[in-house]
């Protein structure tokens, strides 16, 4: 009776084991570098960047409208010429071996022209997947934030 409970204890002590060391993680900095490294693209105006950090299905929801990566291209050539600075803050992260997501607010200061200044503040939120070993944003919705 002793050894079937010792061997009762011992097998569900090894699968408990085993389900644990199934839960592996990323490091949540990988995810933050992929979304800075895309707004960087948008300040530096470097599209290709902006392309190779995103899925393929890519889709951004900022405050009502609905982009695909070229529509925002498009959108940003549009509002050329501007400088823009990012500051992120408030970074909540969820990661796992193959998927992610962020939350976190977004100040970005732009310079329209010469001297047309406006700052602005967003609540933002960014999913990731892990495709051949590289971690890419799939979604990213934008949300102006107000007083």
């Amino acid at each position: 009776m002793k050894f079937r409970n010792v061997l009762t204890l011992v097998l569900a002590t090894r699968v408990f084991a085993s389900c644990q060391s199934n839960k592996t993680t990323d490091d949540p900095e990988k995810l933050k570098k992929v979304l800075t490294g895309y707004f960087e693209g948008i300040a530096n105006k470097d599209f290709a960047k902006m392309k190779t950090l995103t899925t393929d299905d890519f889709m951004l929801y900022e405050d009502g409208a609905v982009w695909n990566n070229d529509s925002a291209l498009m959108n940003i050539r549009r509002n050329m010429p501007f400088t823009v600075k990012y500051k992120f803050d408030n970074f909540k992260i969820h990661v796992d071996n193959a998927s992610g997501d962020i939350t976190y607010i977004n100040h970005a200061d732009f310079v329209f022209g010469e001297t047309n200044k406006k700052s602005l503040d967003w609540i933002e939120s960014a999913t990731f997947r892990k495709i051949n070993g590289e971690w890419k944003m799939n979604f990213l919705q934008a949300t102006l934030r107000r007083p």
